[in-house]
C-alpha cells in the first residue's frame, strides 16, 4: 500500500521544486499566487496532487531533495532540526518525565530540560514556523483548487470526482495545525485562503483558534471519505473523530470548557465505528512494515529509499539509540545511532520492576509481563544523573529506549546491516489512545458512558499490552474498578503514549506539569550539583512563547503572558 504514497511523493518533489523558493519563507503573510508559477504546477491533474504531497509531506520531510539534502522548506534553520515531527518531539516529550535530551543545546534543548525557557529560546520556533508553512501549503491548495480555476486550467473533467476530498483533507491538515498552535502557542495569527494578498494576519485569541478548529473538523466528518475507503497514508473521517474527540478533551485546559461528553462520543466513535481495530501486539505497532498495522488511523510515511528525512521514525530511532546496542538489538539501522537521548527514572518506574531490565537473550522482551517496557539497560544506570557532579551529557546515564526498531514484525533487517534512514511509519493518531481518552473522558464526568465502559476500555489496552485475554496467554495486566481513578489513566498514558508526541498536553491537562508532581532536572539550575531531583516552575511554561522573530514582523501579535519583556 505504501506504492502509491511514494508515487505521490515523487510528483510532490517535481511539482513542488517549482514552488519550494516562494513557499519557503518563514513569515506568516498568505503567499501571492502571482509569484508562483501556477501554469506549470497546476496544468496538470498530477500536479494538484503533488501539491496535497506536499501539505501532507510538510509534516514528515524536511525539504525538496530529502535525506537533508540542501533546499529546505525552512531556510535559516538546520534542516534537520527542521522537521516538524522532531521539532514536536522536543516540545512535548524532553520538557517533561519521558526524556533526557543532551545534545543540540545551542538550539537550547538544555532549557527544555530545565524548563526555564524564553522567547529568544530557538527550539522554541520550528514548530511554530512548521505549522504556519503547512498552513499555507494547504491555503495554496484550497486557493488554487477552486472550481472555476480548474475549469480554466482544462482539468475538471480530471479531477471533479476526487477534488471535493482532497480539499477536505486540505483543510483537516490545516484544522490540525491549527489544533497544534491552540495547545503549543495558545494564539497566533489566523491564515486561510480567503485573505488578500499583502493583508498582514491579525492574531487570534486562543478561543477563535479553539472554535475555529472545533468547526471546520466537525464539518469535515461529513466531507472526507468513509473509514478505510482512502488510499495509505491519506486522511478518512476517522481522523476527524479522533482529532476531535483530542480537542474536546483538551477544551477545559486550553479555553475553560467542559466538553467531555462531546470528547467520549468521538473517542467511542473512533473504536466501535473506525474499522481501526488494536493490533495484536503492541510492539508491531512501531516496526519498518507498520503500514500493514491495523490500528493506525494517521501514519505520516517515511521509507529508507523515497522519504528521508532526520525527523519522523529516523528521529526517534537514532537519538534514542547509539550504534553499539546494534550488537544487542536490532535497530535496523546498523551503527548508525546518535544516542542523544535517554529516558528519565519517572518513566521507567511506571512499569513493573521485573520489567524494566533488558536481557539479551530477550531482546522483544518476550519474558515481561507488559510489553511496553522497552527499555535498554546493559552498560547503563537507571539514573540520570551522577551523584555530586552536574549534568553530564552521557548516553549511559540513564536508560535507552528500544520501542522503535527499523525492522520488520517479522523481526528482520530490511538489509544486513540497516539502512541509512527508517522506514517506520510515525502514527499520529491511532485507536489505542481514543480507549484511553473515552475512559478519561468518562472519569472526568462525560454525560454518557459508565465506569465499567471506562474499566473495559483501559483493561483492553493492558490486555493487549501483556498478552493476555484475547490477545494471548500472558499474565495478565488487568485492574480493578478500585484501582481505576485519573491518576492511573495518565501513568497508563505514559506506558502506552510515551515518545509519541503526546506527553506534555496530557500532564499539563491532569494539572501536573508545572507544579505537584516532579522528574529529573526540572526546575534545574542549568544542571548544577544536585538539583537533579525536579522542583515546581512558573505556570508560565504552560504555554510556549510566540518566537520573538515574529513582532518584529507582525505588529498586531501580542506575546503571551509573563513572557513579554
Amino acid at each position: 500500500m505504501k506504492t502509491k504514497y511514494f508515487k505521490l511523493v515523487s510528483i510532490c518533489l517535481v511539482s513542488l521544486f517549482l514552488l519550494s523558493s516562494c513557499l519557503g519563507d518563514l513569515d506568516t503573510l498568505p503567499l501571492d499566487d502571482n509569484e508562483l508559477v501556477g501554469e506549470k504546477v497546476y496544468s496538470t491533474p498530477e500536479g494538484y496532487i503533488g501539491v496535497l504531497a506536499k501539505c501532507y509531506a510538510s509534516l514528515i520531510q524536511t525539504g525538496q531533495k530529502g535525506g537533508d539534502g540542501g533546499n529546505g522548506d525552512v531556510p535559516g534553520i538546520d534542516e534537520g532540526y527542521s522537521g516538524y515531527t522532531r521539532a514536536l518531539f522536543y516540545l512535548q516529550e524532553a520538557c517533561t518525565d519521558e526524556i533526557v535530551f543532551h545534545s543540540g543545546g545551542s538550539h537550547g534543548s538544555l532549557s527544555l530540560l530545565y524548563m526555564n525557557w524564553d522567547p529568544s529560546t530557538k527550539i522554541i520556533c520550528y514548530s511554530y514556523y512548521r505549522l504556519y508553512m503547512a498552513i499555507n501549503y494547504c491555503n495554496e491548495f484550497l486557493r488554487e483548487s477552486t472550481e472555476g480555476k480548474l475549469k480554466d486550467r482544462g482539468v475538471y473533467d480530471a479531477l471533479q470526482a476526487e477534488m471535493p476530498y482532497y480539499r477536505a483533507e486540505a483543510r483537516f491538515i490545516r484544522a490540525y495545525c491549527y489544533s497544534m498552535i491552540c495547545d503549543l502557542y495558545g494564539s497566533g495569527p489566523f491564515i486561510d485562503e480567503t485573505m488578500d494578498v499583502g493583508t498582514i494576519p491579525h492574531q487570534k485569541t486562543r478561543q477563535e483558534i479553539y472554535d475555529y478548529v472545533v468547526s471546520e473538523t466537525e464539518e469535515l466528518t461529513t466531507l472526507l471519505k468513509e473509514p478505510k475507503r482512502n488510499e495509505y497514508g491519506r486522511v478518512d473521517r476517522v481522523s476527524a473523530w479522533f482529532l476531535l474527540a483530542r480537542v474536546y478533551l483538551n477544551a477545559e485546559t486550553w479555553v475553560g470548557k467542559n466538553e467531555y461528553t462531546n470528547a467520549y462520543k468521538y473517542a467511542k466513535k473512533v473504536i466501535t465505528e473506525g474499522n481501526y481495530p488494536l493490533a495484536s501486539d503492541y510492539r508491531h505497532i512501531f516496526l519498518a512494515d507498520n503500514n500493514t498495522c491495523s490500528e493506525i488511523i494517521w501514519p505520516l510515511v517515511q521509507d529508507a529509499d523515497y522519504a528521508q528525512s532526520s525527523a519522523g521514525t529516523n528521529f526517534l530511532i537514532k537519538a534514542l539509540m547509539n550504534g553499539p546496542m546494534d550488537s544487542y538489538v536490532k535497530t535496523g539501522v546498523g551503527s548508525r545511532g546518535w544516542g542523544n537521548a535517554r529516558v528519565k527514572v519517572a518513566l521507567v518506574d511506571k512499569f513493573d520492576e521485573a520489567d524494566q531490565t533488558f536481557y539479551e537473550n530477550d531482546p522483544w522482551g518476550d519474558n515481561k509481563k507488559d510489553k511496553r517496557a522497552q527499555f535498554f539497560t546493559i552498560g547503563h544506570t537507571k539514573e540520570t544523573w551522577v551523584e555530586g557532579k552536574a549534568f553530564q551529557k552521557t548516553f549511559e546515564n540513564g536508560y535507552a529506549c528500544i520501542k522503535w526498531r527499523n525492522v520488520t514484525k517479522d523481526r528482520k533487517e530490511l538489509v544486513d546491516g540497516g539502512t541509512k534512514y527508517s522506514s517506520v511509519d510515525l502514527p499520529m493518531f491511532r485507536t489505542a489512545d481514543a480507549y484511553l481518552m473515552a475512559a478519561e473522558a468518562i472519569l472526568r464526568g462525560a454525560a454518557e458512558g459508565t465506569r465499567a465502559e471506562a474499566l473495559g476500555y483501559v483493561n483492553e489496552i493492558r490486555d493487549r499490552a501483556y498478552m493476555s485475554g484475547n490477545y494471548g496467554d500472558g499474565v495478565s495486566g488487568r485492574i480493578t474498578d478500585g484501582q481505576l481513578n485519573l491518576d492511573f489513566i495518565l501513568d497508563e498514558r505514559a506506558r502506552e503514549m510515551n515518545m509519541e508526541l503526546v506527553r506534555r498536553t496530557d500532564l499539563i491537562r491532569f494539572g501536573k506539569f508545572t507544579k505537584g508532581y516532579n522528574w529529573d532536572w526540572k526546575g534545574s539550575s542549568d544542571g548544577e550539583v544536585g538539583t537533579y531531583v525536579g522542583k515546581d516552575v512558573n505556570d508560565k511554561y504552560k504555554l510556549y512563547p510566540i518566537p520573538q522573530d515574529e513582532f518584529t514582523t507582525n505588529p498586531y501579535l501580542t506575546q503571551n503572558p509573563d513572557y513579554q519583556k
